[in-house]
């Protein structure tokens, strides 16, 4: 496997196994709209084998920060039909990536509404809001009744994506959000079937996943997930129940053939990992920086040994629009500036230069 070669992902073949990670940038204002500065974010990284889009909300109350993009007004669906054109335009392939914050945030950022959860329990922090930091609130905790509502937003939005010209979605079960706050024993301590074993804890997240590939096809659906990750109080402490209740997940999920399982993790090539993505039996791309910045030495050495089937990176898609041509001629490469990663406008976002000749 060479990270410069092609590869089938599902129904979707990609030019190269460089994917750029979905990336939070809070440019897409309080109406949650891509815009003008968002079809050229993304054209300009086109070059990459695929392009997940940032976290995008599936309905109101998944909203989990200010600018955030959602999937579900008309002006968003427009807004993203212009990205997806530009993106295609310029040879590219691009998922959106459907999040629900879950608890993660705020009624100061999602309308004013409670926010929803496994249980309820509050994060321990603040919350970014249009009025600054707030503290989080306790959200509600969904009911069993209520659950199928919200398969139902992630379907609905997951058809927007295509319906926008999306090539696939990223369904988010990562980084202490809805789905991983389901697969956490520190934010799930239900009693219903939703709760308690690991197999119980993992079946939120297969439902929805199995929802979403029956509604739009499972070769254009991608999950990813962090296990250990240990982020926004979704803590997983026990190796051994983390074990179980993702490989209860993978095999879960297994037999719906999905597009590709993304992890991130620390270690891509540790047994948890290597036991995952044996279980899943699929491609599984792997992200090992969050903290850490992946470097193109490890990207290589990865799929030199055979630990994954592409590779995601963040911070150097951020910095180098031909990120792909940088690390292919091992060219030098433009330093991210974490200042502009969350803030508005051009800088940081659409004026890192590309290689000129």
């Amino acid at each position: 496997m060479n990270l410069f070669s092609p590869i089938t992902l599902g129904d979707i073949e990609l030019p190269n196994r460089l994917i750029m990670a979905p990336l939070t940038r809070s440019r897409s204002g309080r109406e949650g709209v891509p815009g003008a500065l968002n079809v050229e974010h993304y054209r300009q990284r086109a070059s990459l084998g695929l392009l997940v889009t940032e976290g995008t909300y599936p309905s109101q109350a998944g909203r989990g920060f200010p600018g955030q993009p959602g999937l579900v007004t008309e002006d968003q669906l427009e807004g993203w039909t212009q990205v997806v054109e530009a993106v295609h335009g310029a040879g590219g392939r691009i998922f959106g990536q459907v999040m629900h914050a879950g608890r993660v945030t705020h009624p100061g950022t999602n309308g004013g509404l409670q926010p929803v959860a496994p249980s309820a329990i509050a994060i321990d922090g603040d919350a970014h809001t249009y009025e600054g930091k707030q503290p989080y609130p306790v959200p509600h905790a969904l009911t069993t009744a209520e659950i199928p509502e919200v398969l139902e937003e992630f379907v609905k939005a997951s058809r927007n994506a295509i319906a926008a010209g999306m090539d696939g979605v990223e369904l988010h079960g990562a980084n202490g959000y809805l789905l991983h706050e389901f697969l956490s024993p520190a934010s799930n301590q239900r009693e219903d079937s939703y709760g308690g074993s690991p197999a119980n804890r993992a079946r939120f997240v297969v439902e929805l996943v199995t929802a979403v590939a029956d509604a739009i096809g499972a070769g254009r659906v991608g999950l990813r997930i962090s296990p250990e990750h240990n982020i926004q109080d979704a803590f997983e402490r026990d190796a051994e129940d983390v074990q179980a209740t993702y490989g209860a997940l993978v095999e879960a999920l297994a037999p719906l053939q999905l597009a590709y399982l993304s992890i991130l993790h620390k270690d891509p090539a540790g047994p948890l990992v290597q036991n995952l993505r044996a279980g899943f039996n699929g491609p599984v791309l792997a992200n090992s920086g969050f903290g850490v910045i992946t470097t193109r030495e490890e990207a290589l050495s990865l799929l030199d040994d055979g630990h994954a089937e592409a590779v995601v990176v963040g911070r150097p898609a951020i910095a180098n629009p031909d990120l792909v041509r940088r690390w292919q001629e091992d060219l030098p490469l433009n330093a991210p500036d974490p200042s502009t990663f969350y803030s508005q406008g051009a800088e940081g976002y659409i004026d890192y230069p590309a290689l000129q000749n």
